[in-house]
């Protein structure tokens, strides 16, 4: 029976106070239920005060797993983080089907070849110029480090961005091309990651065979096989007679399907769980799954990410230095770089062409999942810094997010003088559909909402 005599107080030394001490000594059932209850209780109350900055709800969530952890408060046994890597394949594959929904067939004749070029020069050039400036100025950590980094150098987060967006209303043909753009770059950051890790495994080893290369490759084909079979499947399954509960068991163990089959053979399931969302979309034309997945997605999202926070090693913030701040500056510049010359190309405007990429500069919630995986792809030492660089600068990001959002639409001159100076108080209190960045916990505008003025819409 519980008595308060039984808690033995540690002795609060520095940091490492490691409070779990108190729950933990009653079993193994009490030391998971409370941990998990502190972790959410603890990412909702962060969440209070990041609102109030402004910052989107994943800063909140990092930070709640940083104060959590055991370089701080120690409230969460570290036996429960290491028994939940699983948490990443399932938050991951979430997203994943989410980001299916934008290769949708009518919003790509829609949207044409411009969007598209765009979007892949601008994530493509950033993964390139960091791949290529980090293999050649740090050597010693190796080819795969760099990849893996260039690969999630791709990924922008458009929470910031779209609430800058909603609160100065800003509309044109600059907004049109940005909503469409953020849409689906994290398709391509998918596509990117998929093909670097299938690299890595077909190369990593001084011994490698033939089917050491060649089977990675065969077993990622099979897979896009999997999700186009699984949203056929799928949309026959959903039909509108089958209630909401239904609808989300059956698509949470067709995701949870994909996810084991491809641990069993070793390669990431991005791709099968994205192909398996863009089937369904485009067979069964049904938005609704999608939202009602973004409204199941949550609390997953929200023990994810401040696990993720928990995993933080401080110690390795004295070696991560110098390559986490070339990452952090050459992605901007690569962005930058591919936005200007995708807008080049197509003849847009100067105050468009000047402006997109500073509006592409966030990063968050699919490269802190990916860098997840990829921590396990490498060495522990080397894993554990790949992990804190894209941790730490995702961070950062988010932070400088809103404020070039804010500078990029005003000098495209897509926020009026007079929206400026009165700005919408409670912008993310307007009903919209979500954007597949559901991690960040905004409601953010759809494409087919993007809004106008005088330019043509895309």
């Amino acid at each position: 029976m519980f008595s308060f005599a039984h808690l033995n107080l540690p002795i609060l030394v520095g940091t490492n106070w490691n409070l779990y001490s108190l729950y933990s000594q009653y079993g193994e059932v009490p030391t998971i239920l409370i941990g998990l209850a502190i972790i959410l209780f603890t990412g909702f109350l962060v969440t209070r005060l990041t609102k109030l900055l402004k910052l989107p709800n994943v800063t909140a969530y990092i930070t709640a797993g940083i104060l959590l952890g055991p370089w701080v408060l120690g409230a969460v046994d570290p036996v429960i983080i290491s028994h939940m890597s699983f948490l990443s394949d399932v938050a991951l594959s979430f997203i994943a089907f989410g980001v299916g929904r934008y290769f949708s067939l009518a919003t790509i004749k829609a949207t044409g070849k411009k969007v598209f070029l765009i979007t892949i020069l601008e994530s493509v050039l950033a993964g390139i110029l960091v791949t290529l400036v980090i293999g050649f100025a740090f050597p010693d950590k190796g080819w795969s480090f760099a990849l893996l980094l260039g690969a999630i150098a791709t990924a922008t987060a458009p929470a910031s961005t779209m609430m800058t967006i909603r609160q100065y209303q800003a509309k044109g043909e600059f907004v049109n091309i940005l909503l469409e753009v953020v849409s689906l770059d994290d398709a391509v950051c998918l596509i990117c990651y998929t093909l670097a890790i299938t690299v890595i495994n077909s190369t990593q080893g001084g011994n490698s065979t033939t089917m050491d290369i060649v089977m990675p490759i065969v077993w990622n084909v099979v897979f896009i096989a999997v999700g186009l079979l699984f949203g056929y499947v799928h949309s026959k399954l959903m039909s509108p007679k089958r209630s909401t509960d239904n609808r989300l068991i059956l698509t949470l163990a067709m995701l949870l399907t994909i996810d084991g089959a491809c641990a069993i053979v070793g390669i990431s399931p991005l791709m099968a769980c994205m192909v398996f969302g863009a089937t369904y979309i485009n067979l069964k034309k049904d938005q609704v799954l999608y939202t009602q997945m973004d409204a199941f997605a949550p609390p997953i999202m929200c023990i994810f990410f401040v696990m993720s926070g928990m995993n933080m090693d401080f110690g390795e913030f004295a070696i991560v230095g110098a390559i986490g701040i070339v990452y952090f500056f050459v992605r901007i510049l690569g962005k930058y770089a591919g936005a200007w010359l995708g807008c080049r190309v197509y003849r847009e405007e100067k105050k468009v062409r000047n402006n997109l990429g500073l509006a592409l500069i966030p990063q968050a919630g699919v490269a802190i999942g990916l860098a997840v995986l990829g921590q396990r792809m490498l060495p522990v030492e080397i894993g554990n810094e790949f992990y804190a660089i894209i941790l730490c600068s995702s961070v950062l990001y988010e932070m400088i997010g809103p404020g070039l959002a804010k500078l990029a639409l005003v000098k495209s001159g897509a926020i009026c003088m007079e929206s400026l100076k009165n700005p919408q108080q409670n912008p993310s209190e307007e009903p919209k559909e979500v954007i597949p960045e559901h991690v960040q916990g905004e409601d953010l505008p759809p494409l087919s909402e993007a809004p106008s003025c005088g330019g043509k819409k895309q």
